[in-house]
This record gives C-alpha cells, sequence and structure tokens, in this order.
C-alpha cells in the first residue's frame, strides 16, 4: 500500500510512502504521518491518497502514524487544492498555512560541539566561524535559530556548515512537538457517594484540623455531593483552595490521609461556559423587510451582498440569520477582516449565542488555537466561529452559511508568504463545498463584487437609512493649501478641524483622528547636507519612533538609534518632518491638554488584549480622542462619536496602483461613517490639498453608485478587473542585475505565450525588501479563464527555462487578483 503524502515546503505535488502493515487498517485519508524528507529532515504530512499502484521507484516508509482519526475533515484537502490551483502556489505552502503550528511537528536542526575537536593545521577560522566556536565552547548544543538569534550573523547555515567540514561541529535533527495539552487539577473524594459511614470517619479525621474541615465542607458544597438526586459537578484544585481559603499543603495533607486524590485532566483552552445568553434583538420594520429579502434572493442565489450604508444595522440582520442556521443544526463563519473588529463583536455575539460562539485569529497562542481546532474537529454542534481570515481552514462539520463582514476590505487578502490567497473568495469556494449560504456584506462594497451583484450573479439588497432614525454626517473638505497661505492651521490642524475638536470636548463628546501612517515621523533628514537614514536591507527611508527612540523600517523590522551628529557631515542638524500617529497624538494633547486620548495602530496592539483595552476604553467614554490608522476605520460602533476627522487625505488618493481610488473612497466613506451613528447627526472633516478631487466629492455627497459608475467605466476602457483578471508575477534576487536580466527574459517567454495581456516588467513601489531585488510583470487575462489552465502554461514555460543561469538563482512567484 502506496500513501500519497502533503508537506509543508513549497515544492509541487505530493510524495509517495509506503504504508508499514502494521499501519494499512489504522491509517486513513486525512491523518497525520510523520515522514523523513531527504537525508536528515522529517516532517509532519498529511494522507491524501491512498492507493496500491505501481510508482516506478524505491519508496521510503512512513515512519509514524500521529492519529487515530484524521486531523481535517471533509472537504478541507479539496479546498486545500482549489487554494493551491487558482493561487498558483503548492499544495504544501496552503498546507503549512491551513494548520495551526502546534500541529505540525518538524525535525528542528541542532549544533553541537564536537568534544574531540581540535582545528587541523593550515586550517585559519574567519571572524564569524571563531564567534560561533566561542558560543558552543559555552552553551555546548545550541538551536541553529539560536546562533542566528545570539549572534546575528548573515549566513548563519553557511558559517556552521564549514565547521562541520573541518569536524569542529556535530549535526543532529530532533523532532519538535509544539502543542502542550492545558491540564487541570481536579479533586475527588477517595469513597464512593453513598459511603455515609466513611464521611462521618473522615469528618472525625478532620475535626482536630480547622482548616481541613473548612476544606472538606467547601468540597461537599461544590461538588453537591450532599444533595440527593442532583449530577456530582468536578471540582478543580484552584477552585477548592479559593473557596475554603486554605494553602496547597494543607490539601496535600488530605491527600496523604488518604481523604482526597487529585486527578489530571486535559482541558480545551477555549471552552467558555455558563454564559447567560439573551434572544437576538428585536429588528426594525426596515430590518425585517431585509432580512425577509435576503431569504427571498437564497431561493435563487447562493450569494447575496448586503449594501447597507454605516449605521444601518447590519450586524443585527447577521444575528438572526445566525440564530435560524444554528436552529438548524448547522454551523456559521462569520469573517471580518481586522482582530479589532471581532473584540467588539465578540461581546455582542456573547450575549446572544453564548459558548456557542468561538473566536480564532493570529493573536491567540498556537496551544490555543490548537484547542479550538480540536473542538470543532471532535464535534458536530451548531457553533459560530468569529474570525480573521485564517478562520477558513477550520474543520467545519457542517457549514450552513458564511458572512464576510466589511467583504471590501484589502485585509482579507494574504501577501506574504504563500499562500496569496483572498479569505473572502476562499470563504464563498467554502461555502459552495458545504452547500452553504453566502451573504457578503458592506458600505462601500469592491467594484468586482457590486458588478457581480448588479449583473445578477449575486442577489442584491440595500439599505440606504441608518438604523433608529440617525442620519448619515455632514462631510466638509477642507483645503490644507488655503489653511498654510493664511496661517490658520496649528501644525497638522486646520482651524475647523480644531474649532471642532474643541466643541465635541465641551458637549462631552468622543472625536475619531485618522491618520494612515504609524511612528512619530515618516521623514527624518539632515537640513545641511540633506541625509536621510535608508534601511539596510530595503529601498525605504527609516520612520522615527519617539517612544523607544528608534529609526525603524515597517518592511523588514530594521531599527537604528536615531544619530545625535549627521553620520555625512556632523552637524547637529538632524530634523523630523510628517505626522504618524504618534506625533499627531503628542500634538494633540499639547493643545487639548485636558483631553483623554489614546492611539490605536500597529504599535500599541501588539499583545493579545491590547485591541479589547483600546476598544472598551473607548467604549466607556474614558477616551475622549482616539488617534489611529486604518484600523480605527473597519466597522467600530460608537455611541458618543460626533467628529471623525481624516488629516491627509492625499496619501490616500496619490498612490501608482488601478484600486487607489476605490481603496480611498472605500477608506474615507469608512472612517465617515463612525460618526454620528445614535440621534445627533455627524460630522466629517476631510483635510487634503486636492479639494477637487472626484473621489472626495463623491464621499462628500455619500454617493457609492455615483462613484461607482464612474470607477467601472475607467476599469472598461482600460482592461481591469472585474473585466479581467490580474496576476502579478514577481522575481526576486538578491543581486539586482540578475533580477532585471530574469525579470526581461521571463517576459520575453510569457509574451510568446500571452501576447499583449503581458505588462513590463518594471521595478515595483519598493524595489528591495529584505535584501530583495525585485521585479514585476502584470498579466492581464480574460475573467472566465481557467486558472488550471493558466496554472499549466505558466508551469510549463516556467520549466522551460528553469535551468538558465538567471532564472535559477531567482525566486519566482504570483498574486492572483491583487487588492
Amino acid at each position: 500500500m502506496i500513501a500519497e503524502i502533503i508537506v509543508p515546503l513549497p515544492i509541487y505535488g505530493t510524495f509517495s510512502y509506503s504504508i508499514p502493515k502494521e499501519m494499512e487498517d489504522q491509517i486513513q485519508i486525512g491523518s497525520r504521518v510523520m515522514v523523513q524528507f531527504g537525508r536528515k529532515k522529517y516532517y509532519t504530512g498529511i494522507v491524501e491518497r491512498l492507493h496500491s499502484e505501481p510508482v516506478g521507484f524505491e519508496v521510503k516508509p512512513i515512519m509514524a502514524l500521529l492519529d487515530s482519526e484524521p486531523i481535517v475533515r471533509y472537504p478541507q484537502l479539496k479546498l486545500w487544492n482549489w487554494i493551491a490551483e487558482y493561487y498558483l502556489c503548492t499544495v504544501g505552502e496552503v498546507y503549512k498555512t491551513a494548520l495551526p503550528t502546534g500541529l505540525k511537528l518538524e525535525s528542528e536542526t541542532f549544533v553541537s560541539l564536537n568534544e574531540d575537536f581540535e582545528i587541523p593545521e593550515g586550517v585559519k577560522l574567519s571572524e564569524r566561524e571563531i564567534m560561533v566556536m566561542m558560543l558552543m565552547e559555552e552553551k555546548k548544543k545550541l538551536r541553529l535559530s539560536d546562533i542566528d538569534k545570539e549572534l546575528k550573523l548573515k549566513n548563519t547555515p553557511g558559517v556552521v556548515s564549514r565547521l562541520l567540514e573541518e569536524g569542529l561541529v556535530n549535526i543532529d535533527e530532533k523532532v519538535i512537538e509544539k502543542y502542550r495539552p492545558h491540564a487541570e487539577t481536579y479533586i475527588e473524594l477517595t469513597i464512593a457517594r453513598d459511603d455515609h459511614d466513611s464521611l462521618h470517619e473522615f469528618f472525625d479525621r478532620t475535626r482536630r484540623s480547622r482548616q481541613q474541615e473548612k476544606a472538606l465542607v467547601a468540597f461537599l458544597d461544590l461538588s453537591c455531593w450532599i444533595q440527593p438526586g442532583v449530577q456530582l459537578k468536578e471540582v478543580s484544585k484552584e477552585l477548592l483552595l479559593k473557596t475554603a481559603g486554605i494553602s496547597p499543603g494543607i490539601l496535600r495533607a488530605m491527600i496523604d490521609k488518604g481523604i482526597f486524590r487529585s486527578v489530571k485532566k486535559i482541558i480545551n483552552r477555549y471552552n467558555p461556559r455558563g454564559i447567560k445568553v439573551n434572544e437576538p434583538a428585536l429588528l426594525s420594520k426596515t430590518q425585517n423587510r431585509v432580512l425577509d429579502k435576503i431569504k427571498d434572493c437564497y431561493r435563487n442565489q447562493d450569494t447575496v451582498l448586503l449594501h447597507g450604508v454605516t449605521g444601518s444595522g447590519k450586524t443585527e440582520i447577521y444575528t438572526h440569520i445566525i440564530q435560524e442556521i444554528l436552529d438548524a443544526g448547522r454551523q456559521v463563519l462569520y469573517l471580518v477582516p481586522e482582530i479589532s473588529l471581532t473584540t467588539q463583536l465578540t461581546d455582542r455575539l456573547r450575549k446572544v449565542f453564548g459558548d456557542r460562539l468561538l473566536v480564532y485569529h493570529s493573536k491567540f497562542s498556537d496551544n490555543e488555537r490548537v484547542d479550538i481546532w480540536n473542538r470543532l474537529l471532535t464535534s458536530n454542534e451548531p457553533l459560530v466561529v468569529l474570525g480573521a481570515r485564517s478562520s477558513v481552514f477550520l474543520p467545519y462539520a457542517s457549514l450552513g452559511l458564511v458572512i464576510v463582514d466589511e467583504e471590501h476590505e484589502s485585509s482579507f487578502k494574504q501577501y506574504d508568504p504563500a499562500p496569496r490567497y483572498n479569505a473572502r473568495d476562499t470563504a464563498m469556494v467554502l461555502a459552495q463545498m458545504h452547500g452553504a449560504k453566502t451573504l457578503l456584506g458592506s458600505a462601500t462594497p469592491s467594484i468586482e463584487t457590486y458588478y457581480k451583484a448588479q449583473s445578477g450573479k449575486f442577489g442584491l439588497v440595500t439599505m440606504e437609512e441608518r438604523y433608529n432614525g440617525s442620519v448619515l454626517p455632514d462631510v466638509e473638505i477642507i483645503d490644507m493649501r488655503e489653511q498654510r497661505k493664511k496661517k490658520l492651521n496649528s501644525g497638522i490642524l486646520s482651524a475647523p478641524l480644531k474649532s471642532n475638536l474643541r466643541s465635541t470636548l465641551n458637549s462631552g463628546k468622543q472625536s475619531i483622528l485618522f491618520q494612515n501612517r504609524r511612528g512619530f515621523a515618516p521623514i527624518v533628514v539632515c537640513k545641511e547636507c540633506g541625509w536621510t537614514p535608508k534601511c539596510e536591507n530595503c529601498d525605504v527611508s527609516l520612520v522615527f519612533h519617539k517612544n523607544s527612540e528608534l529609526l525603524k523600517c515597517h518592511y523588514c523590522g530594521f531599527t537604528r538609534p536615531l544619530p545625535q551628529l549627521c553620520p555625512a557631515c556632523g552637524q547637529n542638524s538632524i530634523e523630523t518632518f510628517g505626522y504618524g500617529t504618534e506625533r499627531i497624538a503628542e500634538e494633540v494633547h499639547q493643545q487639548f491638554s485636558e483631553a483623554r486620548i489614546a492611539r490605536m495602530d500597529l504599535d500599541t496592539t501588539r499583545n493579545k488584549e491590547a485591541h479589547q483595552e483600546i476598544i472598551e476604553e473607548f467604549a466607556r467614554h474614558d477616551t475622549d480622542i482616539l488617534v489611529g490608522t486604518q484600523m480605527v476605520s473597519k466597522g467600530l460602533d460608537f455611541n458618543d462619536v460626533a467628529l471623525a476627522g481624516v488629516l491627509n487625505a492625499d496619501t490616500l488618493l496619490n498612490f501608482p496602483d488601478f484600486r487607489s481610488n476605490e481603496r480611498a473612497f472605500n477608506m474615507l466613506e469608512q472612517v465617515a461613517g463612525r460618526a454620528g451613528r445614535r440621534s445627533e447627526k455627524g460630522l466629517v472633516l476631510i483635510q487634503t490639498t486636492t479639494p477637487d478631487n472626484p473621489v472626495l466629492q463623491y464621499v462628500k455627497a455619500h454617493d457609492y453608485a455615483g462613484y461607482f459608475n464612474e470607477e467601472i467605466k475607467e476599469r472598461e476602457k482600460f482592461h481591469f478587473p472585474p473585466f479581467t483578471k490580474v496576476i502579478n508575477i514577481y522575481l526576486r534576487n538578491k543581486d539586482a542585475a540578475t533580477a532585471d536580466r530574469a525579470a526581461v527574459i521571463y517576459a520575453k517567454k510569457l509574451r510568446e505565450v500571452f501576447g499583449s495581456r503581458v505588462l513590463g516588467p518594471e521595478k515595483p513601489f519598493v524595489s528591495r525588501i529584505a535584501l530583495w531585488y525585485i521585479q514585476s510583470i502584470m498579466l492581464k487575462i480574460e475573467a472566465n479563464a481557467s486558472m488550471k489552465k493558466v496554472k499549466t502554461i505558466l508551469r510549463q514555460i516556467y520549466e522551460q527555462c528553469a535551468s538558465w543561469p538567471d532564472i535559477k538563482s531567482t525566486q519566482i512567484y504570483y498574486d492572483v487578483d491583487p487588492s
């Protein structure tokens, strides 16, 4: 018997392994197995197919079967293959992303010192090799990755390889299991429940110790031991110690006496129980009509777009549909683009669905994600999963509905590493595989989605009014050229914005200020010689972060201190210009010292609870002004926000990309949607140097239809989606000249097949990232083209020139449907 195994590597196809006789009756499709790959590496593979066909070469045996039951359900493997085919990557790359790290055992390289080592005569070690040897003499044995962290060398594997050749170090591979189940200690009495004589004896034995007697009474109370007809409850050690108010030593003494025994049990980390639930909130007449229209659409179509203005009450409608699906015994996936949204939604949904709500996103630890995976894998119960894009990979038993909220968001698209998938589109395919319905929701739908809805491919339901009689906010465009010319502005704040911030504070309301740039100052320059700090690894300037006093690269993470003197001319003349969220928060605090100001960006939300803390503080009105990046624009719902300010709309509008207008309109309209969501009308102020820009005029009028009609004409004229499908092909190499030559060669080969559909090559906006020089080629193909056929052709073209020196040393990858 042969098993075709998927390994978590960027290599096309599956790999054949023989099944040992003792495993033949146990192994199943979807099971994890441990396999040797190459001479020394070991990986956790997934069984994709079982067969007894001859393979024509010698195969290695499977080393170990890790599961008695499959770790994935149908149709997960089918979805993985669709992603690999559509997004032009390998199924191994999909598997690596899909499965939580805790479920993937991998071998890790350990380096140890050869105790008998002597440096051979005539061999001179380099400075880097000496550094590794000194570290190994101190530590004796280290992971290869730990050597990297300790010494921060370039090409650590190369240095270790030379030491290995000289016999100075040894290398071995160890299989590392990353998942640690959560065990909890429970306390039990050592007698049967009906053994009253022994219970009396226990009281006699504890009479002299007041603390032990308290522990026994507390246990009997917590476990319902002496309540006839009531089921016994488990009592954890932690709960007993807390309730009885005793020390662990007292409990240990009672265990030694044979009164109690302790039992360790594996507990799912994500297992909230006993949450009080309420019925979904009553819908308004408008919301009920919308709900009925959605159900009508589902009679003929599997996917419906709910186009509702900001604050129209889409979430309440979602809640009612979810309840119906759960009542039918099926599961629901509720996708949101940002982790910050899961925070606010969790509280709202938990009140209705209680412990049937699971939350899943990347801020959870590996162990927590494995526990949620196992909960879904071992249960067919109706559950709601609220999560960011990675939640499309979970093992659902029977999906009945997929909701994609804020479906227009580019955050649904993964950029690096592969698979570069769009979670919205993947979720729709997942829904089809389960025979489920899909509901897309947005106030500003993506151009492609709205086009499909208008052409009848999707159902379309609109909500043009805000919930409970609220009205959309007024939008004012502020010309910053005039403000600066007349010297009316205070730093980045125009006079109207400053005035309205003051009146909003005085009225006890809240404000949101939006700037899509984090850090303190994006521009650092020497005013004498013009020196600007650049990243050592990327083709970008460094951004100054005042809180840490560091210059940082937002692409690779490189940091360096801000120099006191200019490294080029030696003068004390370094200045910072421009505004990031950190500087804005500081400046607003200087001008409104009495205001409570919070900042919400990547720097302030790095830990798991940070999103929740910032959002809850703002919701409780512990914060008056919230300064943030795009995180503050995405679907958050606050009662008292009267003012929203966009501090520099130009950074959104002036970007060299066919989607820049779409992104700008969506983001500005979404920021505007945070204001005046309850009874009082809100105000939105947008600062710009191009007040006549058509996108801003559409935002001012809240005119999505007008914007869409204009944009769709442009897309059709220049052959962009939805009229074509775009594939960006990237070539990267550590050598700039090689990358350039490879791009020219590859573009020429592509043109031989695709002709005028190929544009480029050209350098992208940032042409060097993390020491890789990048070139890009754009391929526009017909919207209805078969991606399977395109993948086959691209693979053939690559194989034709893979042995050519420039192509051989160049990495090539694809981005399908870039956002």
